[in-house]
């Protein structure tokens, strides 16, 4: 048996009312009155693509052992690296073992229906396989697509032990069916008409794939539970499902009202939504849309009540920060420019060769734990801090991401640059030993106090738009009670 052995997902916490877009720039596009219901999700200035897939791969992974993961797919439409494997960042960024297959998977929207199939070839070859998918899709002020995204990813780890839904087979179709593009070197998507798109594609390729998996599989639309397919058009959803001939009540929620479609990520997204209401013995049926479709189909097993509690698109959606903030959605998201001052213009070159030797500390918040005494300190020395013990050479690696740590010390700093000032920044202690100064983020000022336990945080430190380069590192996050 090979399947989903873990599942794991990640939404942004901010939500951006859709009927504040509408009120800030509806005078433009009255049009937009139609689609603004409910909210989108969307990144912190901090967060992206990349930042996101590492999100949702920590959420799948936890308490599991990563040292047997052995491939690991990345797919998405947005990648902040169009010449540097984003796959290898995230597997740093993760502590993965380093003889292992990574790959990007891009450039189209069903890339990550499509990095799921090849990665269960893989275990069908007998590895075990990560699969994440995730997007942060741009969208012009004004338009009906700033509406319609959000942003977001799901992890799967497969394989054939403890599996939790059983991968019964596939079908896919491909077709260089143009709703949208975007050429190299341009930022926004160039869309088509709706009608198109609704009644050539979506109407069409789902519908066609789904009936090949059935076919393929001996099974009929009624012996599905449940029905998952990306559309943003929610007035087409409806037709869709009458086309495969599904019941309203076997098709998946969209998650339109409550974060956006996600791109690349929203099958996978929904899929992992869906497995955390499933019971044991439903089939899903998940497919995905872009230049085709890939059409999936999986078994809940009885191994899923006792798979370890995940966050998930469930936890992801319900920690949230509502806000009607349209300018800075826009400024967030640097579709506007304002005054940074002088201090932003200090120089932001990364030295490639530092960052190589010191990838594990950076990338991977990993330091070191005295072979002699067990004390833990970041970033890693010759020398072992403890002043009892002070042993040289004695430290083998020891990973702080996900060590429980509380704040030390923090300050809000209005002078230094931020694109959400102020700046908040302070001391956090690991629990067991090891101390950061750290960047807060995804809080205010007044949300922290000495003492608060926070978690760590994979995020953009600076974006160098010279250069084109992303640097991350990571950042505090105080843990909010469910």
């Amino acid at each position: 048996m090979i399947g989903i052995v873990s599942y794991g997902g990640y939404i942004p916490r901010l939500r951006l009312s859709r009927a504040s877009i509408y009120q800030h720039i509806g005078w433009l596009n009255p049009a937009l009155a139609t689609a603004a219901q409910g909210e989108r999700s969307f990144c912190n200035w901090d967060e992206d693509s990349l930042t996101m897939a590492v999100a949702a791969a920590r959420d799948c992974l936890r308490g599991l052992d990563k040292s047997r993961v052995d491939t690991l797919y990345l797919a998405s439409t947005t990648l902040p690296f169009a010449d540097r494997l984003n796959a290898g960042i995230a597997a740093t960024a993760l502590n993965l073992r380093a003889d292992m297959v990574t790959a990007d998977f891009t450039a189209a929207l069903k890339a990550g229906t499509t990095a799921l199939i090849a990665a269960l070839e893989a275990v069908q070859a007998g590895k075990m396989a990560l699969v994440v998918a995730t997007d942060r899709r741009e969208a012009r002020a004004g338009s009906f697509y700033e509406l319609w995204f959000g942003d977001g990813a799901a992890a799967l780890l497969l394989g054939r032990e403890n599996v939790v839904a059983e991968f019964l087979g596939a079908h896919s179709v491909s077709y260089d069916f143009v709703d949208h593009y975007r050429g190299a070197g341009h930022r926004f998507d160039y869309t088509w008409e709706e009608r198109w798109v609704r009644d050539e594609g979506y109407a069409r390729l789902i519908p066609e794939a789904v009936a090949g998996l059935l076919d393929r599989l001996g099974l009929t639309i009624g012996q599905v539970d449940r029905l998952i397919y990306p559309c943003c058009f929610e007035r087409e959803r409806a037709g869709i499902a009458r086309a495969i001939g599904a019941r309203p009540d076997q098709v998946a929620d969209s998650l339109y009202a409550v974060c956006g479609e996600t791109g690349a990520a929203h099958p996978l997204v929904m899929l992992v939504h869906a497995l955390q209401q499933a019971r044991p013995g439903e089939r899903l049926v998940v497919a995905s849309f872009g230049q085709g479709c890939d059409a999936l189909c999986f078994q809940v097993t009885e191994h899923l009540a006792s798979l370890p509690g995940r966050a998930g698109i469930k936890g992801a959606l319900a920690n949230k920060q509502p806000t009607d903030n349209y300018i800075k959605f826009l400024k967030f998201r640097d579709l506007i420019e304002t005054e940074t001052g002088i201090r932003a213009e200090a120089p932001d070159q990364t030295a490639l060769t530092t960052l190589w030797r010191k990838r594990k500390m950076i990338l991977g918040l990993v330091g070191g734990r005295c072979t002699v005494c067990g004390t833990p300190q970041y970033p890693q020395a010759d020398i072992c801090v403890n002043p009892d013990c002070r042993a040289m050479h004695s430290q083998v690696d020891y990973e702080f991401a996900e060590v429980p740590a509380t704040i030390k010390s923090f300050t809000g700093d209005m002078l230094a640059v931020s694109v959400d000032p102020p700046a908040i920044y302070g001391m956090v202690q690991f629990e067991g030993g090891g101390r950061l100064m750290a960047d807060f983020t995804d809080c205010t000022l007044d949300d922290l106090r000495v003492g608060l336990p926070v978690q760590m945080a994979f995020r953009r430190h600076y974006v160098d738009k010279k250069r084109g380069f992303t640097g991350y590192f990571w950042k505090a996050v105080p843990v909010r009670s469910a």
